[in-house]
């Protein structure tokens, strides 16, 4: 702020502040020029909306002038989130003869001559490409590559903590399925696997099915998969909290893009039988004019008896409602009307498909996708674990037995005695989970035969 240089000014700065709700915190004197004084003052407000309230009250006050207006989130992204290290030292001219030329060029060779050894003399190994055109980022939508990098970068953050995996962004500047999938097997060489995030439906489809064919290394969307797996989990949790099992349960979801169409497979894949999934226009059914090839496909598989209606009309004694869609896609009364011991996931963020704490005593099992309410479902649970699995044998995909080893091993890590209505997800900080999704998902790609190495090998490398 430069506040003018006369006594009385700041207490006036002080007193808008405070007016406006707003606690004074470290106040830094940045330099003081002729007549006014550049300081740097630190406010704690409750949200966004109150920082804006707070510096709209302190531009009333004569004399001062808000010159910058920051918060902690921004300044944590100031520069990027992640950064490239070197992992050997480069202090002597031997240390740079070894890791650049001369010496490296024995390593290239040795690539070049079995190119297998990629994979043990390379960042391969470890290392993930994120990859978005910027189409269906958050609940932002289309807000294009370079607005997507803040996300990828946290998506690489996420990698690293919970997985110990090394990602990278790649946002391309492209929205053409043909140009993203060009550009991605260009790219693969330098990664053990990609990680496709925030494209939008029903491209991600093909571009995802394209590149699992092109490529040997995994190629995993995460917005479908992800969601899916711990999904899966959660609700595996949820049943056995009711004393009810997936194959016997009628399920209606809500959302039927991306997320919505791989959870539904996913829970196929585990034992569920009936499952209806609805869009704004309600369910899905055989015959239904105007739907894509995506939905025409997805209708076929799903809604055993063929079922029309809302989804509102559909929760009539069903036992399960999976919402990844947008709020108000159903009522407080449609819950009502749900079968006794009802579970409801409404995952939409940041508003739920029907408000929480509007059903509580209606549904036994709640669950969303915000973290201010028990049982937060997110993707966060699955994805390093995945990956880290997958990158430890050196898996050329990631198949449904692996997504259904991650599932279960997310679910098991809340013990038999500790689960209750209000605890059948684990917290995202729980360190045991991406452990056990990763030796889950190396075992079940070993028995699949998609393993380049078994994970026993590589521990007895290790030891």
């Amino acid at each position: 702020m430069r506040i003018d240089n006369h006594p009385g000014a700041f207490a006036r700065l002080a007193a808008a502040v405070g007016a406006a709700g707003g606690l004074l915190g470290a106040i830094d004197l940045v330099r003081v020029e002729r007549t006014t004084k550049i300081r740097d003052v630190t406010v704690l407000a409750d949200d966004e909306n109150h920082l804006h309230a707070i510096v709209d009250a302190v531009r009333a006050v004569d004399g001062v002038e808000v010159v910058h207006v920051s918060d902690r989130t921004f300044l944590a992204h100031l520069g990027g989130k992640i950064e490239v290290r070197s992992r050997i030292p480069l202090k002597t001219r031997e240390d740079l003869s070894m890791a650049y030329t001369p010496g490296v060029a024995r390593v290239s060779r040795a690539i070049a001559d079995d190119p297998e050894n990629v994979w043990n003399l390379t960042i391969k190994r470890h290392t993930v490409a994120v990859v978005t055109d910027g189409t269906a980022v958050l609940g932002l939508g289309d807000i294009g590559p370079e607005a997507a990098l803040p996300v990828m970068e946290g998506k690489a953050v996420l990698f690293k903590e919970f997985g110990g995996v090394d990602a990278f962004p790649i946002c391309l500047d492209t929205t053409d399925p043909d140009e993203i999938v060009r550009t991605v097997q260009a790219i693969a060489p330098v990664f053990g696997g990609i990680n496709l995030e925030d494209i939008s439906a029903p491209r991600c489809f093909e571009i995802e099915a394209r590149l699992r064919d092109l490529l040997d290394i995994p190629v995993f969307h995460d917005d479908q998969h992800g969601t899916a797996i711990v999904v899966l989990a959660s609700l595996l949790n949820a049943l056995r909290v009711v004393g009810k099992r997936l194959e016997n349960v009628r399920i209606v979801t809500t959302g039927c893009g991306a997320a919505g169409m791989a959870v539904t497979r996913t829970l196929q894949r585990a034992g569920a039988v009936c499952i209806i999934g609805c869009d704004e226009g309600g369910a899905l059914y055989r015959g239904r004019p105007g739907l894509n090839d995506a939905k025409r496909e997805y209708a076929e598989t799903t809604n055993p008896d063929n079922l029309r209606g809302t989804a509102d009309e559909l929760l009539e004694g069903a036992d399960v409602f999976i919402g990844v869609s947008v709020p108000g896609a159903i009522s407080v009364e449609g819950v009502r009307r749900m079968a006794d011991r009802a579970i409801v996931f409404a995952m939409a963020n940041p508003t739920p498909e029907v408000d929480p704490e509007a059903i509580e005593g209606l549904a036994e099992v709640i669950a969303t996708g915000r973290s201010d309410y028990p049982n937060q479902i997110n993707n966060v649970l699955a994805f390093p674990g995945i990956f880290r699995g997958a990158l430890d044998v050196q898996a050329r995909t990631i198949n449904g037995e692996m997504e259904l080893a991650a599932a279960r091993a997310i679910a098991q890590t809340i013990a038999a005695d500790e689960l209750s209505a209000d605890y059948i997800v684990p917290s995202v900080f729980n360190r045991a989970v991406a452990p056990a999704v990763a030796a889950a998902v190396a075992e079940a790609a070993e028995a699949t035969g998609v393993a380049r190495r078994a994970l026993h090998a590589l521990e007895e490398a290790v030891a």
